[in-house]
């Protein structure tokens, strides 16, 4: 994955921020929404294009286009950089391979005590009941 090429794919739209502000909110445009194409990205190849698929589709629109918003700041500058740190940090998490479980046993201590409780728990319920005469 290149930074370089992929922030030359990427397309920034200014849009009015939203909520109260007063005169600031209502004249400039701080927001930044970026728009990154998936599909036709050419930095990508096939398999990361997959991942993303697969693990952003939540994210993505009808036509596999990734949509990122950012409003923090009153600096649309300061927004763009942000909303590109926020695309990478996704595009890692994308990436990263979850870590292999290793199958492991309960120790003979913890499994007594479980059956502990568990036998002490049931003798509280069976105190519980009326007293048979």
């Amino acid at each position: 994955m290149n930074k370089e090429n992929i922030i030359q794919e990427l397309q920034f739209k200014a849009i009015r921020s939203s909520g109260a502000g007063g005169q600031h909110v209502n004249k400039v445009a701080t927001k930044i929404a970026l728009v990154f194409d998936v599909p036709n990205s050419k930095s990508l190849n096939d398999s990361e294009k997959e991942k993303i698929g697969l693990k952003l589709k939540n994210r993505l629109t009808k036509d596999n286009i990734l949509w990122l918003q950012c409003d923090e700041s009153r600096s649309q500058f300061r927004n763009k950089e942000l909303a590109i740190k926020r695309f990478f940090k996704l595009l890692e998490n994308t990436f990263k391979e979850p870590k292999k479980r290793k199958a492991t046993k309960p120790s003979k201590s913890a499994i007594e005590k479980r059956l502990k409780s568990k036998k002490k728990s049931a003798e509280k319920k069976v105190n519980r009941n009326k007293p048979e005469w």
